[in-house]
Protein backbone atom coordinates (compact mmCIF):
# COMPACT_ATOMS: atom_id res chain seq x y z
CA UNK A 1 0.00 0.00 0.00
CA UNK A 2 2.50 2.65 0.64
CA UNK A 3 4.16 1.86 -2.64
CA UNK A 4 1.37 2.75 -4.00
CA UNK A 5 0.73 5.93 -2.25
CA UNK A 6 4.35 6.83 -3.14
CA UNK A 7 3.81 6.07 -6.60
CA UNK A 8 0.66 8.08 -6.78
CA UNK A 9 1.84 11.21 -5.32
CA UNK A 10 5.32 10.77 -7.36
CA UNK A 11 2.75 10.91 -10.55
CA UNK A 12 0.93 14.17 -9.09
CA UNK A 13 4.19 16.04 -8.64
CA UNK A 14 5.37 14.80 -11.71
CA UNK A 15 2.12 15.82 -13.95
CA UNK A 16 3.79 19.25 -14.50
CA UNK A 17 0.72 20.97 -15.21
CA UNK A 18 -0.33 23.92 -16.83
CA UNK A 19 -2.84 26.67 -16.17
CA UNK A 20 -3.98 26.19 -19.58
CA UNK A 21 -5.27 23.15 -21.53
CA UNK A 22 -3.30 22.56 -24.54
CA UNK A 23 -2.09 19.73 -26.37
CA UNK A 24 -4.90 17.38 -24.55
CA UNK A 25 -6.96 17.03 -28.33
CA UNK A 26 -6.18 13.22 -28.85
CA UNK A 27 -5.67 12.26 -25.39
CA UNK A 28 -8.26 11.73 -22.71
CA UNK A 29 -5.67 10.76 -19.82
CA UNK A 30 -3.90 13.86 -20.21
CA UNK A 31 -6.43 16.12 -20.29
CA UNK A 32 -7.67 16.31 -15.61
CA UNK A 33 -3.05 16.53 -15.63
CA UNK A 34 -3.10 19.45 -18.15
CA UNK A 35 -5.38 22.03 -16.26
CA UNK A 36 -4.53 22.83 -12.82
CA UNK A 37 -8.04 23.26 -12.36
CA UNK A 38 -9.24 19.66 -12.82
CA UNK A 39 -5.78 18.20 -11.05
CA UNK A 40 -6.37 19.98 -7.98
CA UNK A 41 -10.10 19.36 -7.90
CA UNK A 42 -9.86 15.83 -8.25
CA UNK A 43 -6.98 15.31 -6.36
CA UNK A 44 -8.96 17.13 -3.10
CA UNK A 45 -11.68 15.05 -4.03
CA UNK A 46 -9.23 12.03 -3.03
CA UNK A 47 -8.19 14.05 0.24
CA UNK A 48 -11.63 14.83 1.21
CA UNK A 49 -12.50 11.23 0.96
CA UNK A 50 -9.62 10.19 3.15
CA UNK A 51 -10.89 12.98 5.60
CA UNK A 52 -14.48 11.80 5.27
CA UNK A 53 -13.07 7.97 5.88
CA UNK A 54 -11.96 8.36 9.49
CA UNK A 55 -15.17 7.90 10.13
CA UNK A 56 -17.10 6.32 7.55
CA UNK A 57 -14.42 4.11 5.54
CA UNK A 58 -16.67 3.44 2.88
CA UNK A 59 -16.42 7.07 1.73
CA UNK A 60 -12.85 6.38 0.31
CA UNK A 61 -14.46 4.82 -2.41
CA UNK A 62 -17.88 6.12 -2.83
CA UNK A 63 -16.87 10.29 -2.67
CA UNK A 64 -14.52 9.36 -5.88
CA UNK A 65 -16.84 7.26 -7.46
CA UNK A 66 -19.59 9.61 -7.25
CA UNK A 67 -17.26 11.60 -8.73
CA UNK A 68 -16.49 9.49 -11.70
CA UNK A 69 -20.51 8.53 -12.34
CA UNK A 70 -21.29 12.02 -12.30
CA UNK A 71 -18.55 13.14 -14.76
CA UNK A 72 -19.70 10.62 -17.39
CA UNK A 73 -23.33 11.93 -17.23
CA UNK A 74 -21.32 15.87 -17.74
CA UNK A 75 -19.37 14.35 -20.87
CA UNK A 76 -22.83 12.59 -21.90
CA UNK A 77 -24.28 15.59 -22.00
CA UNK A 78 -21.55 17.59 -24.39
CA UNK A 79 -21.68 14.70 -26.53
CA UNK A 80 -25.23 15.20 -26.77
CA UNK A 81 -25.13 18.76 -27.59
CA UNK A 82 -26.73 20.14 -24.32
CA UNK A 83 -25.10 23.21 -23.22
CA UNK A 84 -24.33 23.22 -19.55
CA UNK A 85 -23.93 26.98 -18.43
CA UNK A 86 -21.06 28.12 -16.37
CA UNK A 87 -18.60 25.40 -16.89
CA UNK A 88 -15.58 27.32 -16.03
CA UNK A 89 -16.97 28.77 -12.83
CA UNK A 90 -18.50 25.47 -11.69
CA UNK A 91 -14.62 23.96 -12.51
CA UNK A 92 -12.99 26.86 -10.15
CA UNK A 93 -15.76 26.61 -7.85
CA UNK A 94 -15.32 23.00 -6.92
CA UNK A 95 -11.58 23.50 -6.52
CA UNK A 96 -12.31 26.27 -4.10
CA UNK A 97 -15.11 24.60 -2.04
CA UNK A 98 -13.29 21.04 -2.00
CA UNK A 99 -10.36 23.09 -0.60
CA UNK A 100 -12.49 25.29 1.87
CA UNK A 101 -14.12 22.01 2.73
CA UNK A 102 -11.12 20.15 3.60
CA UNK A 103 -9.65 22.89 5.12
CA UNK A 104 -12.88 23.32 7.89
CA UNK A 105 -12.49 19.47 8.32
CA UNK A 106 -16.56 19.22 6.92
CA UNK A 107 -17.61 15.99 7.63
CA UNK A 108 -20.80 15.32 5.90
CA UNK A 109 -22.21 12.08 5.75
CA UNK A 110 -21.27 10.01 2.34
CA UNK A 111 -24.19 10.78 0.47
CA UNK A 112 -24.56 14.40 0.99
CA UNK A 113 -20.74 14.26 0.41
CA UNK A 114 -21.57 12.01 -3.03
CA UNK A 115 -24.15 15.19 -3.81
CA UNK A 116 -21.34 17.51 -3.65
CA UNK A 117 -18.53 16.29 -5.55
CA UNK A 118 -20.92 14.82 -8.06
CA UNK A 119 -22.00 18.44 -8.96
CA UNK A 120 -18.94 19.28 -9.20
CA UNK A 121 -18.12 16.73 -11.47
CA UNK A 122 -20.81 17.59 -14.15
CA UNK A 123 -18.95 20.52 -14.70
CA UNK A 124 -15.37 18.59 -14.92
CA UNK A 125 -16.62 16.17 -17.75
CA UNK A 126 -18.28 18.77 -19.52
CA UNK A 127 -15.23 19.82 -19.81
CA UNK A 128 -13.35 16.84 -20.85
CA UNK A 129 -16.07 15.84 -23.23
CA UNK A 130 -16.30 19.25 -25.64
CA UNK A 131 -12.12 19.12 -25.87
CA UNK A 132 -12.51 15.23 -27.32
CA UNK A 133 -11.24 14.56 -31.12
CA UNK A 134 -13.77 13.36 -33.27
CA UNK A 135 -12.42 10.29 -33.78
CA UNK A 136 -11.46 7.62 -30.83
CA UNK A 137 -13.98 9.33 -28.46
CA UNK A 138 -14.43 6.02 -26.70
CA UNK A 139 -10.27 5.89 -25.47
CA UNK A 140 -10.91 9.43 -25.34
CA UNK A 141 -13.08 8.58 -22.63
CA UNK A 142 -11.45 5.75 -20.92
CA UNK A 143 -8.75 7.80 -20.45
CA UNK A 144 -9.71 10.77 -18.79
CA UNK A 145 -12.19 8.60 -16.63
CA UNK A 146 -8.21 6.56 -15.71
CA UNK A 147 -6.56 9.85 -15.01
CA UNK A 148 -9.38 11.22 -12.88
CA UNK A 149 -9.39 7.48 -10.75
CA UNK A 150 -5.98 7.94 -10.59
CA UNK A 151 -5.74 11.60 -9.16
CA UNK A 152 -8.32 10.34 -6.52
CA UNK A 153 -6.42 7.80 -5.68
CA UNK A 154 -3.06 9.92 -5.18
CA UNK A 155 -5.61 12.82 -3.13
CA UNK A 156 -6.61 9.46 -0.65
CA UNK A 157 -2.88 8.93 -0.53
CA UNK A 158 -1.91 12.37 0.33
CA UNK A 159 -4.57 12.50 2.47
CA UNK A 160 -3.84 9.24 4.45
CA UNK A 161 -0.02 10.39 4.48
CA UNK A 162 -0.79 13.62 5.81
CA UNK A 163 -3.48 12.72 8.33
CA UNK A 164 -0.80 9.89 9.67
CA UNK A 165 1.67 12.48 9.79
CA UNK A 166 0.49 14.96 11.56
CA UNK A 167 -3.40 14.75 12.20
CA UNK A 168 -6.39 16.92 10.84
CA UNK A 169 -3.92 19.69 10.58
CA UNK A 170 -2.28 18.41 7.61
CA UNK A 171 -5.31 17.56 6.11
CA UNK A 172 -6.29 20.85 6.34
CA UNK A 173 -2.63 22.35 5.12
CA UNK A 174 -3.88 19.95 2.06
CA UNK A 175 -7.17 21.80 1.88
CA UNK A 176 -5.50 25.25 2.35
CA UNK A 177 -2.75 24.48 -0.36
CA UNK A 178 -6.43 23.22 -2.64
CA UNK A 179 -7.85 26.12 -2.09
CA UNK A 180 -4.60 28.51 -2.64
CA UNK A 181 -4.37 27.05 -5.81
CA UNK A 182 -7.63 27.74 -7.02
CA UNK A 183 -7.54 31.34 -5.69
CA UNK A 184 -4.61 31.62 -8.25
CA UNK A 185 -6.17 29.92 -11.34
CA UNK A 186 -9.06 32.21 -10.37
CA UNK A 187 -6.97 35.36 -10.57
CA UNK A 188 -4.71 34.20 -13.79
CA UNK A 189 -7.61 33.52 -15.52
Amino acid sequence: MNRTICLASLLVVAAAPALAHPGHESSGFAHPFTGIDHLLAMVGVGVWASLLAVRRPAASYLVPAAFVGMMLVGAGAAFAGIKVPLVEAGIIASVLILGGLIMAAVRLPSAAAMAVVGIFAVFHGYAHAIEAPVTGTGLYILGFVAATVLLHAAGLGLGWVARRSVGDLGLRALGGAVMAGGALVLIAN
